[in-house]
């Protein structure tokens, strides 16, 4: 069933992705009065699921998700159909448009694609607010376990305090996207400020260290599951764990050192269970643990208990409309910062460029609807940015071209153009199998 809702939320996410970008071609396209022979969700190769002409248009699905296109009348594109190039112009086709129509056409797409993305973060901004710790009411710091952020020198009890100059206002789910994209972060450790540099192949080292939130909040010891060999059978689910030997621990990582210290041993234990505080004695394995699994306490069972003060900010229409481009401008500059780091060899980001598994991996086994327009609007947002790219056969390339037109006013031949077209279509190709192939890689190697 898990996997049914996965793979329902990705189909979902890539067809609507798929039909606006396309549709950001094609309604220009009619309305310059251009014919346009298909509409294809995902490709036809050989066959399709489905197709039905609707005037001069044949609209269709194909059996291969790995996009889709529309076929426009005198154009060089995927379709490298050289017999209908061969014969004479019509007045219908794409290349006998002025070069100012083409370029709308071509930037069709990726434009729907941007305005897709802010219309998604202005209705969540709208329809769920925001969810956040002040970072000013996370007193203790935050909590570290990721060995490649301990490697970079961060500590479980640091306070973030800026990220590349920018005053970390909020604790929410931005953080770790921008601490990994960082050059520097300003921290507080025992009262005192220090810039940690991250290193150049940050990425690369995440990639080989177990997966998880870089940085999160720190937990207090609750009881989630007593296994059955535990020797701790007196212990419940939902016990929170106040005192180990005699010690006071607040949170759950204040544990392993005390537990470290008495691998073996009885201790005496106080735990709040019912809300009463109530006295027991414990024994610790040879490992130094109490064979429990920790518990999960959502955030507003947190600040039930009095650790965090959770804040909920609500906007009216008018108000989400600046939120929403606020969250969809900072994730398309911090997207153009991860391309960024991947044609930067140093950083060794290019390991970790991931193909359609990784895509279907981001989405979770349970369904939400404020995650899956969250991973909708960020795919969004990938899409624009990768089909902008001046590469011959993607828009970008298309555009460039246009722009050359219109700058020189010297329009590229058609057989230049059927060349660069077979260039950008063989790089595509290899940056799929690139891309695609990390995948079967790390799935092979579990990294």
């Amino acid at each position: 069933m898990d996997i049914v809702i996965k793979l329902s939320q990705f189909l979902l996410s890539l067809s609507l992705l798929i039909i606006l970008h396309e549709l950001g071609h094609f309604i220009p396209a009619k309305l310059f009065k251009t014919r346009v022979e298909k509409f294809y969700l995902f490709f036809d190769v050989k066959y399709s699921l489905f197709k039905k002409k609707i005037g001069e248009t044949e609209y269709g699905i194909g059996w291969l998700p790995l996009g889709g296109y529309v076929k426009i009348s005198g154009m060089i594109d995927e379709s490298m159909d050289k017999e209908q190039m061969a014969q004479e112009p019509q007045p219908w086709e794409f290349r006998t448009k002025p070069a100012w129509q083409r370029l709308i056409i071509m930037l069709g797409g990726v434009t729907v694609n941007f305005i897709l993305a802010f219309i998604i973060y202005i209705g969540m901004a709208f329809a769920y607010g925001d969810t956040y710790i002040a970072n000013a009411d996370l007193k203790d710091g935050v909590a570290i376990d990721n060995p490649a952020m301990i490697k970079a020198g961060f500590r479980t009890g640091d306070k973030i305090i800026s990220i590349d100059g920018k005053t970390v206002e909020n604790f929410d789910s931005d953080m770790n996207m921008n601490v990994i994209m960082a050059k520097h972060v300003l921290i507080e450790r025992d009262g005192k400020q220090q810039t940690i540099t991250m290193p150049t192949d940050f990425v690369d080292q995440l990639s080989k260290t177990e997966k998880g939130l870089l940085i999160g909040i720190r937990k207090p010891y609750a009881i989630g599951k007593v296994a059955e060999d535990s020797p701790n059978q007196n212990l419940k689910p939902k016990d929170l764990i106040l005192s180990l030997n005699g010690q006071k621990i607040k949170y759950f990582d204040e544990a392993k050192a005390i537990l470290d210290s008495n691998k073996g041993k009885a201790i005496s234990a106080v735990v709040l269970r019912d809300l009463k505080e109530t006295p027991i004695n414990l024994k610790v394995t040879k490992e130094g643990k109490l064979g429990v699994v920790v518990g999960g306490l959502d955030l507003k069972s947190l600040e039930k208990l009095g650790y965090y003060k959770i804040s909920t900010k609500e906007y009216g229409f008018f108000e989400s409309i600046p939120v929403g481009l606020e969250k969809g401008k900072d994730q398309l500059v911090g997207y153009g910062k991860q391309l960024k780091m991947i044609f930067n060899p140093e950083t060794k980001a290019y390991k970790q460029v991931g193909g359609f598994a990784a895509i279907f991996n981001i989405f979770p086994t349970s369904w939400s609807w404020e995650v899956f327009w969250s991973i909708t609007a960020l795919l969004s947002i990938m899409l624009g940015v990768m089909n902008l790219l001046p590469i011959p056969a993607l828009d970008g390339g298309h555009v460039m071209f246009l722009l050359y037109e219109i700058v020189s006013g010297k329009k590229p031949s058609d057989k230049f153009l059927e060349n660069a077209q077979m260039v950008g279509f063989v790089l595509l190709i290899s940056l799929l199998l690139f891309a695609n192939g990390n995948d079967i890689y790390k799935a092979i190697v579990g990294k």
